[in-house]
């Protein structure tokens, strides 16, 4: 007998939605299990996990144009939220940032300015307790690194508890945020919302937002809302909350060269005056309000070459470089600045060509940087529904290398790593991912 083509089509998406809530058990099962299985520094049983559930949420990116739309969000949310709110429930097993997070918006609540004294100082005591103050790190020898814009969201958080559980609870709003903010592009430019999946699904989110509670979720969601702003013409807009989340996390500057029009004077102003009103609360302390920064540079390696993947790779292949922080320092400099003035004066101004250099500089700058730990590259995560590329979905997938630190040495994770990315790279090269004139997708022109 033979059916319907109608009758086919919603069988074939009735089939393809319970494949695809098939997907969202096992990625369920494999990250709420995970926590429980994780035994201390054990890397390996992470990056088990993570690889399962990156290769569910890829599964699931291929099955989503096969399903009825309404059907595959609400199994994509569903899940994505269950996940996340069971993670609310478990202590960071990976890192203790979120601790110092809490202990600075306790600071700021008693009318101290954070920069101004180490947990550890005796001006602090009567605010120690037994949960919070024991898992700060540095305690005794940094204040806080965290910018203004940072440290004004842990005040407003700690208003609602200054616990582990209301601090990733404001982690997770973030995450509603940044969701309903791509939802909203997605929509605006008659894409499939189902795309949401690449992020709501991805590991790398979930492990370090929900889990482990890094801030990085509140820049990611200011960027993506100074993208919202910006692809519907309020660049200036843009340009603050861009600037506001460089003030969580520096890498959100680098969305101002992309939505910069060449002379545009009020950009160029707001930037300035943005950063100089945030930072003045702040200033009793003077150049104190770097806090940490100028140590962890030193503490991280990152003024010597042996903190860069690429130098590492090079001296592997080639022997001690003379001179190869400095060499590789300024080319790096010189690179990102050549990319940040070649997407300032791009003559594509659609919003695929704006969306595409900034996915290229987020991924050129942590390439050329070298971060040491895997929640760095979750600014990533949001272009893989936006602009999806190779090394997008490399990039966060192989970060979770980063962990293994008990079974492979730091320079053989840091090669294995340099090199899937650089493969990725000419992937994306090959495919034409640099010429974005090429694809159709999102070419309303941001004004």
């Amino acid at each position: 007998m033979r059916v319907a083509p109608g009758i086919a089509v919603a069988l074939d998406r009735h089939g393809n939605a319970l494949c695809l809530s098939a997907v969202a058990a096992v990625l369920a099962a494999v990250l709420l299990i995970t926590p429980t299985i994780h035994n201390g520094p054990d890397g390996w049983v992470i990056a088990t996990s993570f690889l399962l559930a990156t290769l569910c949420c890829a599964a699931a990116w291929t099955l989503v144009e096969r399903i009825d739309p309404r059907t595959g969000l609400i199994i994509i949310l569903v899940t994505a939220f269950a996940i996340r709110f069971g993670y609310l429930f478990i202590q960071p097993l990976l890192s203790t940032d979120m601790y110092r997070y809490i202990w600075d918006g306790r600071v700021i609540a008693e009318g101290i300015n954070p920069y101004r004294y180490i947990p550890a100082a005796p001006e602090l005591q009567y605010l120690r307790d037994p949960v919070i103050y024991p898992w700060i790190n540095r305690a005794d020898y940094a204040v806080t690194i965290y910018p203004p814009m940072a440290q004004i969201f842990f005040f407003l958080a700690t208003r609602f508890g200054q616990s582990v559980f209301s601090m990733k609870a404001a982690m997770v709003g973030c995450e509603v945020v940044i969701i309903a903010g791509l939802l909203s592009l997605l929509r605006t430019y008659g894409q499939s919302p189902l795309k949401i999946v690449a992020y709501a699904w991805h590991p790398l989110p979930i492990w370090e937002i929900a889990g482990n509670g890094h801030v990085d979720a509140v820049m990611v969601a200011l960027l993506i809302f100074a993208l919202v702003f910006f692809l519907r013409g309020s660049v200036l807009l843009a340009g603050v909350i861009a600037t506001c989340g460089a003030l969580v996390k520096p890498t959100a500057l680098l969305a101002l060269p992309v939505f910069w029009r060449p002379w545009n004077w009020k950009l160029m102003l707001a930037v300035p005056v943005t950063i100089v009103l945030l930072y003045l609360p702040f200033l009793s302390v003077g150049t104190g309000v770097l806090g940490f920064v100028p140590e962890y540079i030193t503490e991280e390696k990152l003024d010597t070459a042996s903190g860069f993947r690429l130098v590492l790779m090079m001296q592997a292949m080639f022997g001690t470089i003379p001179h190869a922080t400095t060499i590789y320092l300024t080319l790096s400099a010189v690179a990102l600045i050549a990319l940040a003035v070649a997407a300032g004066f791009r003559r594509d101004r659609s919003n695929l060509a704006a969306l595409r250099w900034l996915n290229w500089l987020l991924i050129a700058f942590l390439l050329l940087t070298s971060p040491h730990y895997p929640w760095y590259f979750l600014v990533l995560v949001p272009f893989l529904v936006l602009a999806p590329s190779a090394g997008g979905w490399i990039f966060t997938a192989a970060s979770v290398l980063l962990y293994a630190d008990h079974y492979t040495t730091h320079d053989t994770r840091q090669l294995v790593l340099t090199g899937l990315m650089l493969i990725a790279l000419a992937f994306d090269y090959w495919r034409g991912f640099f010429t974005p004139s090429l694809s159709p997708y999102l070419t309303r022109e941001a004004t």
